[in-house]
């Protein structure tokens, strides 16, 4: 059966979807939906998802939304090359770190792009951008004492490196636009490490958001 995958470029956690669509080699079509024109906003998708967020996944007649949903989903339905462990506390570990993510990291981050690439530069404060920084080396602190091995689920690559990684990777892109944001250099070494690995995986440079290559 064929799946069909509604996708914004950026959104980490559509990125994170796509991830996953590729690590199980899963065949699907690609919709990308330009956040610009509010394609996500339109009758059409919103007849598929009516709050107008992506990631979709649309597998036979079942249209599902929210990352973390799908991604279940995913593994319940097609369980070749798993992304979650085989004992009840290690994925029980996956999922908290999922969870945290999204409730912790997240928002973080978000007050740092806030801050940066969504304020005009004659406008940004920086005693906000210090504070907002801080707050994310804090968390990714945190985090990176979370890992386990070379994976954050420990020897085999989980559903909470695909959470993990798309935010780590729109730090580089912060600094690539705003150089003096110069976060990756205080990043804890074992990230530092952790992002070259997961750069090196096959299918990485195929998902990186298409607008990132474009400039």
């Amino acid at each position: 059966m064929s799946l069909t995958f509604y996708y914004g470029s950026g959104s980490p956690f559509a990125w994170k979807v796509w991830l996953a669509l590729e690590h199980k080699r899963l065949a699907y079509d690609l919709r990308v939906l330009s956040f610009d024109k509010e394609e996500n906003l339109t009758p059409e998708f919103k007849q598929l998802n009516p709050r107008g967020r992506v990631p979709v996944l649309v597998d036979g007649d079942l249209a599902l939304w929210e990352s973390n949903a799908i991604l279940e989903y995913l593994e319940d339905r097609y369980p070749e090359r798993p992304l979650l462990p085989t004992t009840p506390e290690a994925r029980a570990v996956v999922r908290r770190i999922v969870s945290e993510v999204d409730a912790d990291l997240y928002p973080a981050q978000r007050a740092l792009m806030q801050a940066t690439l969504y304020t005009p530069e004659a406008e940004r404060d920086p005693a906000k951008i210090a504070a907002a920084t801080e707050a994310v080396l804090a968390e990714l602190a945190r985090f990176a004492s979370y890992l386990r091995g070379d994976w954050f689920g420990g020897s085999d690559l989980s559903l909470a490196d695909l959470a993990v990684y798309p935010f780590l990777r729109m730090l580089r892109r912060l600094e690539q636009r705003v150089p003096q944001t110069a976060i990756l250099a205080r990043l804890p070494p074992a990230l530092t490490d952790y992002m070259r690995r997961f750069d090196a995986l096959p299918w990485v440079d195929k998902t990186t958001p298409p607008h990132w290559l474009a400039k």
